[in-house]
This record gives C-alpha cells, structure tokens and sequence, in this order.
C-alpha cells in the first residue's frame, strides 16, 4: 500500500473533513467513470456516486489493507452501488439474450474483426451495443476496457475469481460482438 493511503485511511478513520476531500480528489473520477458506465442519466450516476461516498465514509474501519487495495475496495463499492441502483430501477430496456450459445459459435477472430477496429463508427456502435447487455455483464466490459483493470482486480471488485471473469468476459465479447453485428443490419 502506499505511503499516501496509509494517512489518508487513517485521516478517514478520524473523520477528517480533510481526510474525505483528499479521497474524493483521489478517488472521485475512477469512481463516477466507473458509475457512470453503468447507471443511466447523469442525475442517476450522480446519486451512486454520492451513495458510494457515504458508504466508503461510514464502513472504512471495515477496511482490511491486507485484503485488497484501497482503490479495489473503493471500486468494488461503486460496483456493487450501480448494480443494486439498476437492480431496484424499472427495466427500461430488453437486453439482448444470447439463445442457444449463438453467441459462443463466433471465433475469436470474428470478435476482433469487429471489436478491434477503433475507429469513430465502431466506437459509437459499441457504445450502443453496450446498452443491450445486463449490467454485470457491462460492468465487465468497462472495467477491463475503459478502466483497464486487470481480470484480478476485476475479480475483487466483483467478488469473483479471475478464470471466472475470463471465462464470463470472454462469453460477453461474443455477445457483444452479436449485438454489434444485429445493430449493423
């Protein structure tokens, strides 16, 4: 853990006013990029946001440094604040099933011919096709990709392991991929 985090944990853990601006200065951005993936409306994902925070303030002497990395934690409550918002929120929207493991019958190259191309109109179709899918499954996608965490952060975020965030990023690659390829016809 570095230095930093060390007094700033223990500035938290005193309820210093100074203690929390330094970890929503530290933290903030990672945390509303995050829920703001996940959550629709700026009004929603400002809400999770602030729900994060005062979650993260109240619960830091449960803070374990031998566990996880402050940031994991910290993300790990984000996720689990966006997914909850989403799960209490009246769907808005059908996502995307993936019937028969159509979706597992694409290649690996089929997926990168598709995804790896970073231009404008992929981009913008990907961010459409993101909306399709459930929001474990979003969540994923976003932090590996946009956070670029690694599949082991991911995995304490999520409370999983790191072959099972393989194995479900891999599935929803595939999926995406589909849903890209529907949205395109």
């Amino acid at each position: 853990m570095i230095e930093t985090d060390i007094d700033l944990i223990a500035g938290l853990r005193k309820q210093s006013p100074k203690a929390q601006q330094q970890m929503l200065d530290r933290y903030g951005r990672d945390v509303f990029a995050q829920v703001a993936r996940l959550v629709p409306g700026i009004e929603n994902a400002e809400e999770v946001y602030q729900d994060v925070f005062v979650k993260v303030f109240k619960n830091i002497n449960r803070y374990d440094e031998g566990k996880s990395a402050l940031r994991t934690w910290i993300l790990r409550i984000a996720y689990n604040e966006a997914i909850s918002f989403l799960r209490h929120q009246r769907p808005t929207m059908v996502y995307i099933e993936d019937r028969e493991g159509e979706a597992d019958s694409l290649s690996e190259t089929e997926v990168e011919e598709t995804l790896g191309h970073a231009n404008a109109e992929t981009v913008q179709i990907i961010r459409a096709a993101l909306k399709h899918l459930p929001p474990d499954e979003r969540a994923i996608i976003t932090m590996f990709y946009y956070d670029e965490l690694s599949l082991k952060e991911i995995a304490e975020i999520t409370e999983s392991i790191p072959t099972t965030v393989a194995s479900k990023l891999s599935r929803t690659r595939k999926k995406l991929c589909r849903i890209i390829n529907m949205l395109r016809s």
